[in-house]
């Protein structure tokens, strides 16, 4: 199990301080985010409920290096977004927005005063791409996408799922670049051929066994035909630092630290691509261990398929008590463009993948990412 690293240095020093050393006991540098030469332009994304959302979001700010997106237990792209949203200022957005994110973008109660409205959406997103405050609509349409709702998820219904399938059909995506899965039996949790609970379930920390690998037919849709998955993954799994990227940017959400797998051969000299997998809501480490880094079967299939997968890790706060990824404002009310704080921060990471190998630091993805920010 990880156990972060802030927890292994406390217990530490609280050991040291019981026994009259606290005056010894400073905080360790953490270790950095590697370098890795990594091929910025195949990344994909990932992500189950608020992760899935983010997913969605990250994909549609950053569309001209993402190339697929897994929506898993999530809707379609702003679905919480009020029409008065714009019009607020810091916490008010979350405010205004939460009723509508838990009434009509996870049970759907709203649908008939007509929430999610797609078209709507739809409109919204094409706004945002003309503004440039997104990248351009036309960069989305070769994307593959996969979107999955288990039949027994009654967090966040189906119908909200088959939302985001028609937003991204109504965005102008043709019906062999989508995959939409819904006949499984499976909680509101990522599902795997052999790990977790009963695949029905709903519950810490959301992975069920439901004899369906997810991973491989998330990266399959995305990538095309895998190469076979290991058995044990044979890379390292690098707990790093968030914080340098945080740089300019408060009331994130974000732990301080994350977690990247690195296979052996995309540390020594492979050009690998990047997947970025979000958690859910109550998924991080700090609430769930780690059972979503290691059990969803990620690492797996990135070995002999040459990715790079990337698990930042949200925190939480009186506005965000689960922990989840914002995806209704509680960061501010830019969380669905390229400004927003979150998919700023993890932007950079996947910059900071892209360096050359051997710069350890994030100053460079930071350089880097002055060109791509607009302050």
């Amino acid at each position: 199990m990880i156990v972060p690293a802030i927890v292994r240095r406390t217990a530490v020093c609280l050991a040291a301080a019981a026994l009259g050393f606290a005056a010894g006991c400073t905080e360790e540098k953490r270790p950095g985010l590697p370098a890795l030469g990594a091929d910025i332009e195949a990344t994909s994304v990932s992500g189950i409920s608020s992760g899935a959302y983010m997913a969605g979001q990250f994909q549609i700010a950053h569309s001209k290096v993402v190339i697929g997106a897994a929506i898993i237990a999530g809707g379609p792209y702003g679905c919480a977004q009020s029409v008065f949203s714009d019009m607020m200022m810091g916490p008010g957005v979350a405010f205004l927005n939460m009723p509508k994110a838990i009434n009509g973008c996870m049970l759907n109660t709203l649908a008939p005063w007509g929430v999610p409205d797609v078209d709507r959406l739809a409109r919204k997103t094409r706004s945002l791409a003309e503004a440039g405050r997104i990248d351009p609509i036309e960069n989305l349409l070769d994307d593959r996408v996969y979107l999955f709702s288990g039949s027994n998820d009654r967090t966040v219904v189906p119908s909200i799922v088959k939302a985001a399938f028609d937003y991204y059909k109504l965005l102008g995506f043709s019906d062999d670049r989508l995959a939409f899965v819904s006949d499984i039996p499976a909680g509101h949790a990522f599902v795997t051929a052999s790990e977790g609970l009963s695949c029905e379930v709903t519950g810490k920390p959301y992975i069920v066994d439901c004899d369906y690998d997810q991973a491989e037919a998330v990266l399959t849709h995305i990538y095309g035909p895998l190469k076979p998955r290991t058995e044990t993954p044979g890379g390292t799994f690098v707990t790093f630092d968030q914080r340098p990227f945080f740089r300019g940017i408060a009331g994130h959400d974000m732990e301080d630290e994350g977690v990247a797998y690195v296979p052996a051969d995309c540390a020594a000299s492979t050009t690998c691509r990047i997947h970025i997998a979000f958690h859910g809501c109550a998924q991080n480490i700090a609430a769930s261990g780690d059972a979503f880094i290691r059990e969803t079967g990620y690492a797996n299939w990135a070995d002999a398929n040459a990715l790079v997968v990337l698990f930042p890790q949200a925190s939480s706060s009186p506005m965000n008590p689960q922990g989840c990824w914002d995806w209704w404002g509680f960061t501010g009310r830019d969380y669905l463009t390229q400004d927003a704080a979150q998919i700023t921060i993890v932007f950079r990471m996947i910059q900071h993948l892209a360096q050359p190998r051997g710069r350890g630091t994030a100053g460079a993805a930071l350089s880097a990412a002055s060109e791509h920010e607009r302050g």
